[in-house]
């Protein structure tokens, strides 16, 4: 049989979560909640620290770059999540590469940059008299660049091993966005390539990462227990225990979706799983990375203030 060409499959389908019309509104509003919760959340993190002079700090930094990548992560993945939960949920083939690549950036540049934040804070518990020189500013932009550079090229090296790939049929994507094992699924070519590429992209990124991760928080802890103040004991996990939670559940979630192609597929577990590091994580990272955090609770306070006061001077300008 001749081999068709990429082009035979031009629209994907992608698979809703559930049959039954009232959980997909249950399902509809939660995701929607979310999908609020997680512009607002993290555009108040970007807009806090960028106006607020005492957070021009490297932890800060890397969380504003956090907060943006979480931003574009979730209008990648949530506006065709809640499109498929009311109607049939198609994309188009370029749409869907496009899908692909954006997430896949975004999922890279995030594990990168969650080591990134691991060093800051190692640096800062356990090296505090080198920090300043170590954590410059120039080094901390050199780390975000990495990061983000670096995940885009591991994206664009995936993305473009799809192209040369034929779908024929069938085009349901048994998924809720087009993410890189799931499409790879109804191809026609073989896809060993992509397979082996995928999983060394995943070990590399989420493996490694995670070890060195790890590793920080090692050093860190046996840091942290040598300190003889309670009060410094506490003020040190506080500041380390948001990030370690996190990155547990980014690192260990990742690690499942990309590995589990080669043991088979779960179905709804599967998508489960991908909610909690697509949905579910960048919702929850602004209550808690700010949640316990006083300098950025009061920073906070007083961009609120000011916004106030700002709007009260309008309105009286407006009305007299």
């Amino acid at each position: 049989m001749a081999p068709v060409n990429q082009s035979a499959v031009t629209m994907f389908i992608l698979q809703s979560f559930v049959d039954d019309p009232l959980v997909e509104d249950t399902l509809f509003c939660l995701f929607f909640a979310l999908f609020i919760a997680a512009i607002a959340g993290n555009g108040l993190i970007i807009i806090t620290i960028h106006s607020s002079p005492n957070l021009h700090t490297p932890m800060y930094f890397f969380l504003a770059n956090l907060a943006l990548m979480d931003v574009i992560c979730t209008v990648t993945v949530l506006p065709k999540v809640l499109q498929s939960l009311v109607a049939e949920n198609s994309i188009s083939y370029g749409g869907c590469l496009t899908q692909m690549f954006i997430f896949s950036w975004v999922l890279g540049s995030e594990l990168l940059l969650f080591s990134a934040m691991a060093y800051d804070r190692y640096l800062a518990i356990c090296r505090p008299l080198h920090y300043g020189t170590l954590m410059s500013g120039r080094a901390c932009v050199a780390l975000a660049t990495f990061a983000w550079f670096t995940g885009a090229l591991n994206s664009l090296v995936l993305t473009c091993l799809v192209l040369p790939l034929s779908f024929c049929g069938p085009n349901l994507i048994t998924h809720f966005f087009c993410e890189i094992p799931s499409v790879l699924m109804l191809s026609c070519s073989p896809t060993f390539i992509n397979n082996v590429m995928t999983v060394i992209a995943d070990m590399f990124l989420t493996g490694l990462n995670f070890l060195l991760t790890m590793t920080s928080y090692g050093f860190i802890v046996t840091s942290i227990l040598r300190i003889r103040s309670a009060e410094g004991k506490k003020r040190a996990f506080s500041t380390c225990s948001a990030h370690l939670v996190v990155v547990t559940l980014y690192y260990s979630t990742v690690l499942y979706t990309y590995v589990r192609p080669a043991l088979g597929t779960a179905g709804l577990l599967d998508k489960v799983i991908s909610v909690l590091y697509t949905t579910v994580t960048p919702s929850l990272n602004p209550l808690i990375y700010t949640l316990r955090n006083k300098e950025f609770k009061t920073s906070f306070k007083k961009l609120i203030f000011l916004l106030r006061t700002l709007s009260l001077e309008m309105n009286s300008r407006s009305s007299g």
